[in-house]
């Protein structure tokens, strides 16, 4: 069933893929030749995107789903092979942040960001695997991780240890799924344009008494490269992961951040 397998076109899925580097991701995707689904709680988004891929001549789909559910899920993951006619790369970017003291997390605080963060991805690895397997496709799942995946940063804990858990968990089903030719990575963004960070930065002022755009100053001065990274820079390194020259590299990783952590 798979569009790869046929010698058709590749099909897709990202979650988050309504704005900032899902979106970047699902166009990049769609410019390496793949018809895509997009996914995210933000339903009218996701059709936002959608529309932007068949602008560059490729067939798209938006649905509508939270990712800390495992039902839907794997509707949605379902519903996607169904509508493009196979599924050969999955892209697990959904994410959210929380800016907190590590004696002031709660568990509701960490019920929410294990629920999107780290269950979600376990979610689509288990959907996508299903299919996967069902329809004989050597796929690929990419996953998202973070800088704060490698090193803790303070004010960002429970961030940081679904993470650490999201290389863990690429880790293990990198392992479990290479007997079925499946690869399994994840890829590690720095400090990104996006509104996640313009987040960040507010409620760490909060926390330290900095000024309103400080902390995002501070971080883009550390990088190397000497500039904030952008979405695209993100959707480089996973087209890579998800397209045929990333088939033998697997269970692994990758820091893109523009030179802020070195391992």
């Amino acid at each position: 069933m798979s569009g790869n397998d046929e010698g058709g076109a590749r099909v897709a899925l990202v979650t988050g893929g309504a704005q900032g580097i899902g979106r970047a991701i699902a166009l990049r995707l769609a410019q390496d030749g793949h018809d895509v689904a997009v996914v995210d709680l933000n339903r009218s988004g996701a059709e936002g995107v959608a529309a932007e891929v068949r602008e560059l001549g490729r067939r798209a789909v938006a649905l509508g789903a939270d990712v800390s559910q495992r039902d839907q899920v794997r509707a949605a993951w379902r519903k996607a092979r169904e509508e493009l006619g196979g599924l050969d790369a999955v892209v697990n970017n959904a994410g959210i942040v929380q800016v907190e003291p590590v004696l002031h997390a709660t568990p509701e605080a960490l019920q929410a960001i294990v629920g999107v963060n780290l269950a979600g991805v376990l979610w689509g690895i288990q959907a996508a695997a299903e299919i996967f397997i069902e329809d004989g496709t050597r796929g690929t799942i990419v996953n998202a991780s973070s800088i704060a995946g490698h090193e803790g940063f303070a004010l960002l804990g429970l961030y940081s240890a679904t993470k650490f858990a999201v290389r863990g968990l690429t880790q293990s089903a990198a392992r479990e799924l290479a007997t079925h030719g499946i690869t399994v990575n994840a890829y590690c963004p720095g400090v990104v344009d996006t509104d996640m960070w313009v987040t960040v930065d507010r409620e760490m002022a909060k926390h330290t008494g900095a000024e309103p755009g400080a902390t995002w100053k501070q971080y883009v001065d550390g990088i190397a490269l000497g500039r904030a990274e952008v979405p695209d820079d993100v959707a480089g390194l996973v087209s890579y992961l998800a397209g045929p020259d990333g088939h033998y590299m697997t269970g692994q990783s990758p820091l893109i951040d523009g030179g802020i952590l070195f391992r």
